[in-house]
């Protein structure tokens, strides 16, 4: 049996009906019951005005982002799912900073609920850098089914490294 990279932290009971599901051949059917379409937000225009939208909505005091973008490269070469990054610069007698979102282009094609896990993921970084216990608070409170739809993503990505993709 491979081994679930992406669910390495889970207990015991888990990853064993995680296996018990790949041995079946279910997994992709199981995800497909419950998320059966993708979502519409194909652009990065689009996925910026989503991105500050639920920023505006749930983030009011955050600073604001200067680009929310999908990246081709971001699963390759720093096998991350997004990243956020804050720039700072002094120019002239000014301090110019600049956080900007990108998510990787494997989300244009997942149902809504993964892609706005991820984003919420990426916003909670304006607020807490680290991903500790006030991290996941944020995200909770912005996202109530956030770790639902982080382990629903967690078995997508097994789906997708051991049989390819679900949704086209």
């Amino acid at each position: 049996m491979a081994e679930l990279k992406y669910l390495l932290g889970y207990s015991e009971t888990v990853t064993d009906q995680v296996r018990l599901l790949i041995s079946q051949d279910k997994l992709g059917e199981t995800l497909l019951k419950k998320y059966p379409q993708t979502h519409t937000i194909k652009t990065d225009k689009a996925l910026y005005i989503y991105t500050v939208d639920m920023k505006n909505a749930l983030l009011k005091q955050s600073q604001p982002l200067s680009k929310v973008i999908y990246d081709d490269k971001i699963k390759d070469l720093h096998h991350a799912l997004g990243l956020h990054t804050f720039i700072s610069r002094v120019q002239g007698g000014k301090h110019k900073a600049k956080n900007e979102i990108r998510i990787a282009s494997l989300f244009k094609h997942v149902p809504l609920e993964f892609l706005r896990m991820i984003v919420v993921h990426e916003l909670a970084h304006l607020k807490e850098k680290d991903h500790n216990k006030a991290f996941y608070q944020l995200c909770e409170h912005m996202e109530p089914a956030y770790h639902r739809f982080e382990l629903d993503l967690r078995l997508y990505l097994t789906q997708l490294d051991l049989f390819g993709k679900l949704y086209r």
